[in-house]
């Protein structure tokens, strides 16, 4: 935590030492720093700081009335056993601006800053488990991820253990609901892979979850498919959708599209393709070929892959 951060919540609700002296250090007591890491687990699950104040300062006065008080340090003794000393480390806000967002999002991007990644992965199991893999996304983890991306950007390198932290858990929260789902459906499969100088998978992780909420089957390429593998794989498994992912105009791939378009397999007299979805902001400029849809978000997507498959 910054000191900024601690002497706000001393000033505001009077979270810090129980005892002071004027003219000397502020001593911290062990329960002091129990209230203070109390404080740091509600605010981390969205508890708006107010209301965690009150309830941490009330566990504690609970705490006192059922133990012996600890004896106080004697004056002139040094710093007590397990003291917190505000003023060490960084100052200044480290805070992600993530907006007007739900609590679950105010402690996701919380929680990633101080690197607590049990934390993180708990709030993101629980959002999925409450929300749905889309809402999940759409309203907690893409605005946390967002909030991290420009943090890094403006900052530099000081911030990218945080969205790459962030990164990690919000993949392993979407992979296992991903592999973990069983697809009772029989239907064609989606496809889902990125353009071939494409990186970024996490929006295909999402999709994927999303579908296997559903039941839909699906098979993941992933990041950076060559052309010539991703076109096999299309008449290897005959797909009844393939979605294309593109985040950055540079990796766009009109030609790509067409291509899968094109692609038909089975027998003659019957034989047949796949609904292309090119989805990412990289095809804004890059308009694919007529006839290939362009879902503005994640739940029209999951919407139109499943229409495409089962229909």
């Amino acid at each position: 935590m910054s000191p900024t951060t601690v002497r706000s919540w001393e000033r505001r609700y009077g979270i810090g030492p129980a005892d002071r002296e004027a003219g000397h250090h502020r001593r911290w007591r062990p329960e002091d720093i129990a209230v203070l890491e109390n404080m740091c687990r509600l605010t981390a699950r969205g508890v708006p700081p107010g209301e965690a104040a009150r309830v941490a300062l009330a566990e504690r006065d609970r705490a006192v009335r059922a133990e012996p008080r600890p004896a106080r340090p004697e004056p002139g003794t040094g710093r007590p056993s397990g003291g917190l000393v505000p003023g060490h480390g960084p100052g200044g806000s480290r805070a992600l601006r993530v907006g007007s967002v739900r609590p679950e999002c105010r402690g996701l991007a919380r929680a990633a800053v101080r690197l607590d990644a049990p934390e993180v992965a708990r709030i993101l199991r629980e959002a999925v488990d409450a929300l749905g893999v889309v809402d999940a996304w759409t309203e907690v983890m893409m605005p946390a991820l967002r909030a991290a991306g420009r943090k890094w950007a403006a900052d530099g390198e000081q911030y990218v253990e945080v969205e790459h932290l962030l990164s990690w858990h919000v993949s392993s929260a979407l992979r296992g609901v991903a592999v973990g789902a069983f697809t009772a459906r029989r239907a064609s499969p989606v496809l889902l892979t990125a353009t071939p100088l494409d990186l970024h998978t996490l929006p295909l992780e999402a999709t994927a979850a999303a579908l296997a909420e559903r039941s839909v089957p699906f098979r993941m390429l992933g990041a950076a498919v060559p052309a010539r593998a991703l076109l096999d794989a299309v008449r290897r498994i005959g797909p009844g959708a393939v979605m294309i992912w593109s985040q950055d105009q540079h990796t766009a791939d009109r030609e790509l599209v067409r291509r899968i378009g094109d692609s038909t397999w089975g027998p003659r007299g019957s034989r047949s393709g796949a609904v292309v979805v090119a989805a990412g902001p990289g095809w804004a400029r890059h308009r694919p070929p007529a006839g290939v849809a362009r879902p503005a978000t994640l739940a029209d997507a999951v919407d139109l892959l499943e229409q495409a498959v089962t229909a």
